[in-house]
């Protein structure tokens, strides 16, 4: 009988991958998950390190989660939201805007988080030009950001890898320094950015910053600082400010979002997804303010954001992130840093072996210095030996987990990431 995984490299184009290396990268075979672990179709277990690509917040079967969505299945599958509403999605809409002190109290459904970057992009561009500065059009992003891959996406991603194949049919942004820990240049990437927005402000419609952690630069991290500082520039110069929260959001740096940190205004746009529905459903929010929103009113049709996909605001996706919700009002971001310091001290030993050190809340990372060639894919592979799926970026390894770290299990995560590095190093 053929294997699913051949039946999968012969029929599934997979994400994120050069199918030619599947002969030597199989796919895992996935057959089941259960709270932090997934297990394949022979019966071994994985601990999902990495949350499925930073999507699954309370761990896979989650019954509370698991449950709103089946109730919701029972009354109202689906109904288009043009023309109608509904509960779910009007209950998810006002809960966040509440989040914000309703200072982002207008929510637009999409689909994923690089829909929800190309709505915000769309919406900062044609919110100048119905205000009559149709010469707003330009973005800004920061060096070596990834807000994701449609067309519109990657014009304002700095990741080449992704980027370089489709230069030619692009978006011209621009980039400018990005803030880096490790590097402790901050402040020399805010004067960047304020040289940039004096020149160029007249056509610069917004900036998209991913807050306190550039997931796939490598884990890059800054301080709340830079984006205080960020927002007061955009204010200075009158930009939009674009907050991709598609990663960090959802408690991941130790606050719902992860621009509370920094004590400043809010940005003009907010962007979740991921985290949002804890694994479950594919959606994204962009919430945005009352200025922005006003920008369309208008009895003229084409003054109107005419965007949308068929299961834009799907009720059981909003139904799942309600439950998701439910969670952090019933004191989830207490519990989530708790967790965050047995990381912490679970990972001290290997603090000794590896450079750049650095934690946000949930997302832990480190480099390793003089990493072998194909270092991520080695580690990736030597990994499921001892039970851990995790996928390190280039010479980084990160964790990024289930919110479900008790004392035993951040115990076993250390021991199994020093373990791979022991047989990658050797």
């Amino acid at each position: 009988m053929t294997s699913l995984q051949d039946r999968s490299r012969a029929a599934v184009w997979h994400p994120c991958t050069q199918m030619a290396r599947l002969a030597d990268v199989p796919p895992l075979p996935i057959a089941r998950g259960d709270g932090p672990w997934l297990f394949d179709t022979d019966g071994n277990r994985y601990f999902d390190a990495n949350s499925s690509w930073w999507v699954n917040l309370f761990g896979h079967s989650d019954r509370p989660l698991h449950d709103a969505i089946k109730a919701q299945l029972d009354t109202l599958p689906h109904v288009m939201l043009a023309g109608c509403t509904h509960e779910p999605a009007v209950r998810l809409a006002e809960r966040l805007s509440a989040r914000t002190q309703g200072r982002l109290g207008h929510v637009f459904f999409g689909s994923d988080g690089a829909s929800a970057v190309e709505i915000a992009l769309k919406q900062s561009f044609h919110a100048w030009k119905n205000r009559g500065r149709a010469d707003k059009r330009e973005f800004v992003c920061l060096k070596n950001s990834y807000h994701g891959e449609t067309l519109g996406a990657l014009s304002v991603t700095d990741v080449q890898v992704f980027r370089d194949a489709y230069d030619p049919l692009l978006m011209r942004a621009h980039i400018v320094a990005s803030p880096d820990s490790r590097l402790g240049n901050e402040a020399e990437a805010l004067a960047a950015m304020r040289t940039l927005l004096a020149e160029r402000h007249a056509s610069i419609a917004c900036v998209i910053v991913e807050p306190l952690v550039q997931g796939a630069a490598g884990m890059v991290m800054h301080s709340p600082g830079y984006l205080k500082g960020l927002r007061e520039l955009t204010r200075e110069f009158g930009v939009h400010l674009i907050a991709d929260e598609i990663a960090v959001g959802c408690g991941r740096t130790g606050s719902f979002f992860a621009w509370e940190q920094n004590q400043a205004d809010w940005p003009d746009f907010l962007l979740l997804s991921k985290g949002i529905t804890g694994g479950t459903m594919a959606l994204s929010l962009v919430l945005t303010t009352d200025e922005v929103f006003s920008a369309f009113w208008s009895e003229d049709v084409t003054r109107g954001f005419l965007h949308s996909h068929s299961y834009t605001g799907n009720p059981l996706a909003c139904a799942a992130a309600n439950a998701v919700l439910d969670r952090f009002d019933a004191g989830q971001l207490e519990d989530n840093r708790a967790q965050a310091d047995r990381l912490a001290r679970a990972f001290t030993p290997l603090t000794s072996r590896t450079t750049h050190w650095r934690q946000r809340g949930m997302i832990l990372a480190f480099d390793v210095p003089e990493a072998p060639p194909r270092f991520a894919e080695r580690f990736h592979l030597a990994a499921r030996a001892h039970e851990l799926l995790i996928r390190p970026i280039g010479s980084t390894v990160y964790l990024m987990p289930p919110y479900l770290i008790d004392d035993a299990t951040a115990a076993f995560l250390a021991a199994a990431v020093t373990a791979t590095l022991n047989d990658v190093l050797a």
